[in-house]
C-alpha cells in the first residue's frame, strides 16, 4: 500500500514539475515576443499616412519625414514647435537604391511636390532640429491636416554629410 501511494505521489510531483517547467518556457516565449514587438520601430511615411485619410485622425501614430529647414518656428515661452517634414521613403533598401540617407533627406527638402505635413510639437526645441534631419515623431493626426507630436526623435543629419560632400557647409 505504502508503494502504490509512494509512486502516486512521486508521478503527482512529476506532473507538477512539468506543468510548472511548461508554464514558465510560456512565459519567457510571451516575454521575447511582446519585447521583440515593443523594439520593432516601424513607422509610417508621409505619403502613407496621408493615403489612409479620415481613418488615421485621432490615432496613436508612429510617422517618419524630412523636416524643411525654412518651416521650423519656435515660441520658446509658450515651448511651441512647428515645422514642416516632407515624405521620404520607409523602405531601408529603397533608401541606399536612391544614393542614401543624406541624398534622400536632401532631395525630399528641396522638391517642392512631395507631400508635406505640418507639425506641432509642444516641447523644449530640441538641439538636433535642422533642416534636412529624419524626425520621427509619435502622435495623431488632427481633423486639420497637422500631425500633433507628443515624442519627437531626430537622426542628426551632419552624420551623414560625409556621404554628399556638396551639403556639408
Amino acid at each position: 500500500m505504502e508503494n502504490t501511494a509512494t509512486l502516486q505521489s512521486r508521478s503527482g510531483s512529476r506532473v507538477k514539475f512539468l506543468v510548472g517547467g511548461l508554464l514558465i518556457i510560456a512565459a519567457v516565449i510571451y516575454l521575447i515576443a511582446t519585447s521583440m514587438q515593443a523594439s520593432a520601430q516601424y513607422f509610417l511615411t508621409i505619403d502613407e499616412m496621408l493615403s489612409k485619410g479620415d481613418s488615421v485622425i485621432g490615432q496613436n501614430l508612429r510617422v517618419s519625414g524630412a523636416v524643411i529647414g525654412d518651416s521650423i518656428q519656435y515660441d520658446a515661452q509658450n515651448l511651441i514647435l512647428t515645422f514642416e517634414v516632407a515624405h521620404i521613403p520607409g523602405d531601408n533598401a529603397e533608401v541606399e537604391a536612391q544614393g542614401g540617407l543624406a541624398k534622400v533627406l536632401h532631395d525630399a527638402v528641396v522638391d517642392p511636390n512631395r507631400q508635406r505635413v505640418k507639425v506641432v510639437y509642444n516641447d523644449v526645441k530640441p538641439d538636433l532640429l535642422r533642416d534636412e534631419a529624419q524626425a520621427i515623431m509619435t502622435g495623431h493626426l488632427g481633423e486639420d491636416g497637422v500631425f500633433y507630436a507628443d515624442e519627437l526623435l531626430l537622426k542628426c543629419p551632419t552624420k551623414y554629410e560625409e556621404a554628399v560632400p556638396e551639403q556639408a557647409g
